[in-house]
């Protein structure tokens, strides 16, 4: 009864992991012969590690990812793609979300900018970053939306907190007044205090013009493309190359 009441208490505690490792430890003999001290030791080891796991589910489903399974150990580095390993390497490391630079991401379509920006937002959450991805033109019509249900103040303000924005499909439409508007509210809330992930067909010399605004495009521009990391990415569509290799096969 005693152990029952030990275990209720520890789940009351919302100790599970620890919980779980204690009723492991009364079905191995070899832990009897522990030191109260080790024994004691394994157990929060085991709740933080239950913790960190959790968290890390946590941070992956709200991440929303699109292609929730890329991590960057699958990365196709085969030469020609516009990869840099040095880059690559410190992007991994975390210290772009640290210093809260942005990244952009450009190339043809096909080429695996939307895999690598989700691959990165992986790393962020393994790392403890909250993350969010988005296609720009889903966040500008929730943008629309929240105007007229009252909610946009309290959509900027989530938006604002996250950690790692991906913001896929970047310049894939034509922008009207009001999105421009949005968007620069969008980034200007997170300039210099989070990181931005920009994925775009159209090269960045090209973001000017599809903003189709000078005053608002100097102050957008100014906010994502200073200090940001950037990749260009080359090489033929994986994507029909998949499917030439599926119709090979």
């Amino acid at each position: 009864m005693m152990t029952q009441h030990t275990l209720n208490q520890l789940h009351h505690l919302r100790l599970s992991g620890m919980a779980t490792a204690l009723e492991e430890q009364w079905t191995l003999p070899a832990c009897h012969s522990l030191s109260f001290d080790d024994r004691l030791g394994l157990l929060l080891d085991r709740e933080l590690a239950w913790r960190d796991n959790k968290r890390l589910e946590r941070l992956r489903k709200q991440a929303k990812l699109k292609y929730a399974g890329a991590c960057l150990e699958d990365l196709d580095r085969r030469p020609g793609r516009g990869l840099d390993e040095r880059q690559l390497a410190t992007l991994a490391s975390g210290d772009w979300i640290r210093q809260q630079h942005n990244l952009l991401l450009t190339g043809p379509t096909g080429v695996g900018k939307t895999w690598l920006a989700c691959a990165l937002g992986n790393q962020a959450c393994r790392q403890g970053y909250s993350t969010l991805y988005l296609r720009t033109p889903r966040l500008l019509e929730q943008l629309r939306i929240a105007h007229g249900d009252g909610s946009f103040g309290r959509t900027l303000q989530q938006l604002a907190k996250v950690d790692v924005l991906i913001l896929d499909d970047w310049a894939l439409a034509p922008l009207e007044e009001n999105a421009r508007h949005d968007l620069l509210e969008v980034i200007d809330d997170r300039a210099g205090l989070r990181s931005t992930v920009l994925t775009s067909q159209l090269p960045v010399d090209h973001w000017h013009g599809w903003i189709n605004d000078p005053t608002v495009a100097d102050a957008l521009l100014d906010r994502l493309v200073h200090s940001a990391y950037r990749i260009v990415m080359k090489g033929e569509s994986l994507r029909r190359k998949k499917t030439e290799e599926e119709a090979a096969s």
